[in-house]
């Protein structure tokens, strides 16, 4: 918990800053509780999203208190300044997206899970919005991306708990699916990059980086535990586009790999039956699970060539899936695609699924606009890179649904208006 707890302080620390010029004729010279508030709030939610499950464990509602603090505070803030800050390109689009959703929502009425999903999408579209704009602001990047190192490490801890107290074979921690678990803490790993700082005079390495190795260790292990091959993937892609980018020195990958090395020696002395236990049942279910993301692809593909327009509606692929496929699964007749992209065009059909990849290409297009004019490379490497991560992820994995994807398109979005306001 120490690792987690020393992250979080960081986090905070970053949130407090005011050093910043101002940005807005507008906003207050000196920085008042609101924003104050505001930048807590905005933390809070990226940091507890990898850990919602341990939220919904103690109170339903509890995961939902982060959003609803950062919507009021940012109202708060926005009716103080009396201003609203410039559009960026990414929140036209997910205006766009949203009535693509509203519109197929309202087609297909009567789907029996088209109101619990237009309830989860419309969320991801608002707080991805607002963060855009106060990370332009108010909001410093860094503070974010520690948020969610933080909240990917305390994720961590919990799935070697599950694998070395609770006894699973496979860890789940936070979250109730592995892979979901795998992709969270793949995805946090790049960006313990952006919160390292330069060595201090005299040193050839500052003091944070040991403690970035150390939790680079811990997330590396607690995704291998989850025994996820897509995070493999996406952590490889990841470590590929940073290595084309030279973004990390070849000792710092050294390093890592060796504590990571390390630490997975040391869980095979610890509980080497529970190891052993997991290894044969991954085996045993691999080939099974290939085929079956093989069906589920191929009847999203039918999904989208009958339904184009508007798709299938919000949670139709898990209420079509048994008519698409034939009834091709009799242990599973209401499945998710296993594939993000797949997923939104079966469920919104080709203008959706255009607009969703549109939105994450603002964040690649906003992160190099923001690099050409002054911002800091490492912070938008390590920011693209963990969006590598997630898109390669999202293959095998309905990543839409979790909160990693979206904070870090508009993390790089908000980054561009920020140095923007700055007037670089």
């Amino acid at each position: 918990m120490s690792i987690a707890t020393g992250l979080a302080t960081r986090a905070r620390s970053a949130v407090g800053l005011s050093s910043v010029a101002v940005l807005d004729p507008a906003r207050p010279k000196r920085t008042s509780p609101d924003i104050h508030l505001l930048r807590v709030a905005a933390c809070a939610v990226v940091g507890l999203a990898p850990v919602e499950g341990y939220l919904i464990d103690v109170q339903p509602d509890l995961a939902k208190l982060p959003a609803v603090v950062f919507v009021v505070a940012w109202l708060i803030v926005r009716v103080h300044v009396k201003a609203i800050g410039r559009l960026h390109a990414a929140q036209v689009v997910l205006a766009g997206l949203a009535a693509v959703i509203l519109a197929s929502y309202a087609v297909h009425l009567e789907e029996p899970y088209a109101g619990e999903y237009v309830q989860r999408w419309l969320p991801f579209l608002v707080l991805s919005a607002l963060l855009v704009d106060v990370i332009g602001r108010e909001v410093p990047m860094r503070a974010v991306l520690a948020s969610a190192v933080a909240g990917a490490t305390w994720a961590a801890i919990g799935a070697l708990q599950s694998v070395l107290v609770d006894g699973e074979t496979r860890a789940s921690g936070p979250l109730d699916d592995p892979n979901d678990l795998a992709c969270v803490l793949v995805t946090a790993l790049p960006l313990l990059l952006a919160l390292i700082p330069p060595p201090r005079p005299g040193r050839r390495v500052h003091p944070m980086a040991l403690v970035a190795l150390v939790v680079a260790a811990v997330l590396a292990i607690g995704a291998a535990v989850t025994l996820s091959r897509g995070a493999g993937f996406a952590l490889a892609a990841a470590v590929v586009y940073l290595a084309v980018r030279r973004a990390v020195p070849v000792r710092v990958m050294v390093g890592a790999g060796v504590l990571v090395a390390l630490g997975a020696a040391l869980l095979v002395v610890l509980a080497p039956e529970t190891v052993d236990r997991a290894i044969g049942e991954k085996v045993h279910i691999a080939g099974e699970n290939i085929d079956t993301r093989e069906l589920r692809w191929q009847a999203a593909a039918r999904m989208l060539a009958e339904n184009p327009v508007l798709g299938v509606g919000p949670g139709g692929f898990r209420s079509e899936y048994a008519a698409a496929s034939g009834v091709a699964e009799l242990a599973e007749q209401t499945p998710v695609a296993h594939s993000m992209y797949l997923e939104v065009a079966a469920e919104f059909g080709v203008p959706g699924l255009v607009l969703f990849l549109a939105f994450i290409a603002c964040g690649f297009v906003a992160s190099e606009r923001a690099l050409r004019i002054g911002a800091d490379r490492q912070l938008v490497l390590a920011s693209q890179a963990a969006l590598v991560a997630v898109l390669v992820a999202s293959i095998f994995l309905s990543e839409q649904y979790y909160l990693s994807m979206w904070a870090l398109v508009a993390a790089m979005c908000g980054l561009e208006l920020r140095m923007r306001r700055d007037g670089r």
